[in-house]
């Protein structure tokens, strides 16, 4: 039996998106573990870069304009295996809904001290900073 690596995938590409004092958060229909809420994301695809698949899916997915503002980081996910990056990106039109009904069952704008009830696992270190210097009052 042969083990997939996080590189023979390809990466998925989270958008973080902060907007009025809230984060942008979406709930799966299928759920990966114990993973339900999370960022709009998915998979990079050949020949895209990174920032532009997050700015790609939050369309696809919520039907927000977005632009990247910059890459918060990398890792390799602890309960899904999968390479991610997470770029920070600002609205630029739009309002959010869940215009990927297939892959959507819901979308939230969450409060910096909601976060935990969304996410209660934690969130990736360079991910919570970014959100800590945007959204703490």
């Amino acid at each position: 039996m042969t083990q997939q690596t996080a590189d023979e995938r390809p990466g998925i590409a989270a958008a973080i998106i902060v907007h009025e004092g809230r984060v942008l958060m979406v709930r799966r229909r299928v759920s990966e573990g114990k993973l339900s809420w999370q960022f709009p994301a998915g998979e990079v695809e050949p020949g895209e870069i990174r920032e532009d698949a997050a700015v790609r899916e939050t369309k696809e997915e919520t039907g927000l304009d977005v632009s990247a503002v910059q890459l918060l980081g990398e890792r390799v996910h602890p309960a899904t295996g999968r390479l991610m990056s997470y770029t920070a990106c600002e609205v630029i039109s739009g309002i959010a809904h869940v215009a990927d009904t297939e892959e959507l069952a819901e979308l939230a704008w969450v409060a910096h001290d909601q976060i935990p009830e969304y996410v209660p696992y934690g969130l990736f270190g360079p991910v919570q900073q970014y959100l800590d210097a945007c959204l703490a009052s």
